[in-house]
């Protein structure tokens, strides 16, 4: 695979707390990468790993040929960062701040900013302190993307954002793949997600559970469902990649991704299950299946939320 950034068995601890724990990654070039995980899950710590500002306790990664421990400059120079809530000069104009950055990047890149302003429609003489979250995350966006970045890393960049800027945001995403640029989005955003993404990791508790193309996911994961002649049966899983099982009196419910063709033989007449049924899982349900342990009977309140139609996952 043509990689544009590789990590090999990374871990990294604070004191006692093990963020990161023997993670080995491959994101292609010019697709849109979705790292989802709960908060706390370690997606920052991996960021800031792949961008030098911290250097892991073992292991090794590279972004753009380059080792994220010996070249973390040319690295930030070459890449785009947006984070939740970037830090900016308060007292510049969105124009200002647009000409200072410029002086760490090509002769275009002030042209390229001022079109991304207009673009996003914010005002160019305003101070920064004086805009709102979505037009200071317009003027971050602008300014990660100026310089044309092969890469552009984003950190929750959606976190308390309307629905319009939020919009804006996934649109440029998919725009710079289109264009062959790499997006690294980090989130736990999950409907987001769905709607951009080419690939999927789900990171959990500092260890790298699941990556996938999100359309395999979407074609090869099923949520099985099995009604049991009685509540004390037994029954064996359906064969595949199990991702959770849970049961709620006389129903067994499975997230299966990569499912054998003929799953449904195993429940003949002898098998104490009534009837087996199947649909596409949602990201929303492998992600759940893959960070969550819950009791036997979660599932059940949680169904009439989730939806029965539509792409699927399967990792």
């Amino acid at each position: 695979m043509n990689s544009i950034v590789s990590i090999e068995n990374v871990s990294h601890s604070f004191g006692r707390q093990q963020a990161l724990i023997n993670v080995s990654l491959e994101i292609p070039k010019g697709q849109v990468f979705a790292l989802l995980g709960e908060n706390g899950a370690g997606k920052t710590t991996l960021i800031r790993v792949l961008t030098g500002l911290i250097r892991p306790d073992s292991g090794s990664a590279t972004v753009l040929g380059l080792s994220c421990l010996r070249d973390g400059q040319a690295i930030r120079q070459r890449t785009g960062y947006v984070s939740d809530s970037p830090s900016m000069y308060e007292w510049m104009t969105a124009d200002e701040i647009g000409w200072f950055t410029s002086a760490f990047y090509d002769d275009q890149f002030a042209n390229r900013y001022s079109e991304a302003l207009m673009g996003f429609e914010v005002p160019p003489n305003v101070k920064l302190k004086h805009l709102s979250k979505g037009q200071r995350a317009k003027v971050a966006l602008a300014l990660a993307t100026a310089h044309d970045p092969e890469l552009l890393i984003l950190d929750e960049p959606t976190s308390g954002l309307d629905p319009m800027v939020r919009r804006q945001f996934l649109e440029s995403m998919v725009d710079r793949a289109a264009l062959g640029r790499s997006v690294l989005l980090s989130s736990h955003q999950i409907n987001e997600v769905e709607r951009v993404a080419d690939w999927v990791g789900i990171l959990h508790q500092g260890r790298l559970k699941l990556v996938q193309p999100l359309q395999a996911l979407r074609d090869n994961t099923l949520v099985i469902t099995a009604t049991l002649e009685h509540g004390d049966a037994t029954v064996v899983p359906p064969r595949g990649d199990v991702l959770s099982e849970s049961r709620n009196g006389r129903q067994m419910r499975w997230v299966v991704r990569e499912a054998a063709d003929d799953w449904r033989s195993d429940y003949g007449e002898q098998s104490g299950v009534l009837s087996a049924d199947a649909r596409p899982a949602s990201l929303e349900e492998v992600f759940v299946a893959v960070c969550e342990t819950r009791p036997d009977s979660a599932w059940q309140s949680e169904a009439a939320t989730q939806p029965t139609t539509g792409p699927l996952a399967s990792a």
